[in-house]
Formats: C-alpha cells, structure tokens, sequence
C-alpha cells in the first residue's frame, strides 16, 4: 500500500540523523540492535522489500516530526519499531492487539523482575492464565 507522502517520507528518512560512526550504525542500547538485525533479516527472506521498508520507515519519521518529534536522531529506534510494526500489521502478520498484548506482557515482566535480572516474558505474572 503507497501512502501518498510515499516522497516526502522517503526523503526525510534519508535526512534523518542515523545514530552511526565511521563503521555504521550505532546502538546505545541492545533492543536496538536487535530490531535493526530483525528488520534485516525480515528484508533478506523477503518479508519486505527495501523499498517497502524506506517507506515504512520514513513515513514514521515525518509522522515525529510533523508532531514535533525529534530531529537530532535521538528516537530513531523508536521510529525504526513502530515502522516494523505498522508494517507487519499492514503485511497481515501481526494485528494491534497482538502487538499491544505482547507489550503489556512485556510491561508487566518489567514490573515483576527483580533489579539487575534479565527482563523476560516469562516473568510475567499474567502469562499463561
């Protein structure tokens, strides 16, 4: 599906400040890396296309901005996510209920994991009822 500010959106994405050094991207955290190796690896088994992705991507770039969003780059995976999302839902693989539930699980194994544990799902309190 082609959005109409397909263009614009595409060409913000390329305007954007990417975290990156001289050897490529950068990630202050590791769910960072993590969603941009997943987005790679969904684009090499063809779940997308490059094209479809630049898209995705840029046009939550200028949704941020449009709103006021951050420019200097400092919510870029934030945009990269909800990207991946809104396009898994859109491709029929994910649905906003299933994304919303699986961060509400997300949210509550955060709650109930002691400080300095690894935060997984299945410490969630609800999971499995």
């Amino acid at each position: 599906m082609n959005r109409p500010d397909t263009d614009l959106a595409t060409a913000l994405a390329a305007d954007t400040p990417i975290p990156r050094d001289a050897d490529g991207p950068v990630f202050a955290e590791p769910w960072q890396a993590q969603a941009f190796a997943l987005v790679v690896a969904l684009q090499n088994k063809g779940v997308f296309t490059a094209e479809e992705w630049a898209q995705a991507l840029g046009a939550e770039i200028a949704e941020a901005v449009a709103e006021g969003g951050c420019r200097d780059g400092s919510d870029y995976y934030e945009r990269w996510c909800e990207a991946l999302e809104h396009l898994l839902i859109e491709k029929g693989l994910a649905s906003h209920d299933g994304v919303d539930a699986l961060a509400a699980s997300w949210a509550r194994a955060a709650e109930a994991t002691p400080h300095g544990k690894p935060i997984v799902l299945e410490n969630d309190p609800e999971r499995g009822r």
